[in-house]
């Protein structure tokens, strides 16, 4: 027999009630009664039931996020844990909801608000445009899988498509997707479906379990849920990057349609071809444009046309030679006739003299004077040397 002390008693109790999986992860249903709010924050309520309560506290941090919280008379049902503080037993809650929503919709509340605290459900990557490998997580035999797969031959057949099978409802489904899962994330698909045909809340749990919700979320790569119908919102379309109504649409989204892609292809190859013609016409401006500058800096052109000025210059130079040799002529012509004209012979053949004085001053006479005489043959020796070198 043991013998404790009340404080050892206690601690014993608080540590039997910490290790058991029921009152350490509970619902408890019951009535609000003496529920205050302390002025630190914290709220202090009862929850009863008959004869039987029990005492409850909500946290200031929890109660910040909760949307919902607790007065007096309101019938809720609390999610929580159950420990001994100062001997006596008290139900720590993190979550309510009015118990009239039934256990699995205040279940789902609470999942759903605990992933949004933890930032879990703001993560939305981009789907890649043009998948290689799409995985598929659901039921090998649901007609699910068979939609998928004719979506996706008809859209995009030249994706490689691998289907991890998996249960999608009872107890042990929510295991067996996120075994699926991971042993797809070895295989590198580019993009994931997890995705079921409709069904009751209860046939769709599953993929309102923790777990799945988390092992989406640790996907390396974009998830796309297409679980249900469309009015179906589980807890993994909250955590998955994107939500599709059905099967049907997630394998739509995830996969570009070939006849469009097609169509907008060839809508490119015009462009491109337009824009070829258009650069190619340039270019050949351009070529034309750098072989007439080629032509003109062409060496051998260059000299042809040099040859050509000499030419032209040669032709101007012995025209002006001919000009000057004309000119000569002319003058050597007016030379002789002025020669002839006044040649001293002539004069005195006509019965002249020439009489030189002393003042040296020359006088046409009939009369020969005695004084100096002068030499003709001199001055006419004189005029022929003029002559012949004007001819020259």
């Amino acid at each position: 027999m043991e013998q404790l002390s009340v404080s050892e008693l206690c601690g014993y109790i608080n540590a039997v009630l910490t290790s058991d999986p029921v009152v350490s992860d509970i619902w408890v249903y019951g009535e609000v009664s003496n529920c205050k709010r302390h002025s630190s924050g914290h709220w202090y309520l009862t929850l009863k039931e008959a004869d039987a309560r029990i005492d409850a506290v909500i946290w200031r941090s929890t109660a910040l996020r909760l949307s919902y919280l607790p007065q007096d008379g309101m019938a809720i049902l609390g999610h929580g844990k159950v420990e001994l503080y100062n001997g006596r037993l008290q139900l720590y809650i993190d979550f309510i909801t009015p118990a009239g929503e039934g256990l699995l919709q205040a279940q789902y509340e609470r999942l759903k608000a605990q992933l949004e605290a933890e930032g879990l459900t703001e993560r939305k990557r981009p789907l890649p445009l043009f998948p290689q490998r799409i995985g598929i997580v659901t039921s090998p035999t649901g007609a699910a899988l068979q939609d998928m797969l004719n979506v996706l031959r008809r859209r995009f057949p030249l994706a490689e498509v691998i289907v991890a099978p998996a249960l999608v409802q009872g107890e042990d489904a929510a295991p067996s997707i996120v075994e699926a899962l991971y042993e797809l994330f070895d295989f590198e698909p580019d993009v994931i479906i997890v995705a079921r045909g409709g069904g009751s809340i209860e046939d769709l749990w599953a993929f309102n379990e923790e777990i799945v919700a988390r092992a989406i979320f640790a996907s390396p790569v974009p998830v796309v849920t297409g679980v249900g119908h469309e009015t179906d919102t589980t807890i993994v379309d909250f955590v998955a990057d994107l939500r599709a109504p059905t099967p049907s649409a997630a394998a739509e989204l995830v996969t570009p349609d070939l006849a469009t892609l097609r169509d907008e292809l060839i809508s490119h190859v015009g462009l491109l071809h337009g824009l070829f013609q258009g650069r190619l016409q340039l270019l050949r401006s351009e070529l034309g444009q750098q072989q007439q500058q080629l032509l003109r800096h062409n060496p051998q052109m260059r000299l042809h046309q040099a040859r050509e000025q000499v030419t032209a210059q040669q032709q101007q130079l012995q025209r002006a030679i001919q000009r000057m040799l004309e000119m000569a002529r002319l003058k050597v012509q007016v030379a002789e006739r002025s020669l002839v004209a006044l040649n001293p012979e002539r004069t005195l053949a006509r019965g002249y003299a020439v009489v030189l004085h002393n003042d040296r001053t020359l006088t046409n006479t009939s009369h020969v004077a005695v004084g100096d005489p002068i030499n003709i043959q001199l001055h006419q020796g004189q005029l022929q040397a003029t002559i012949t070198e004007l001819r020259d």
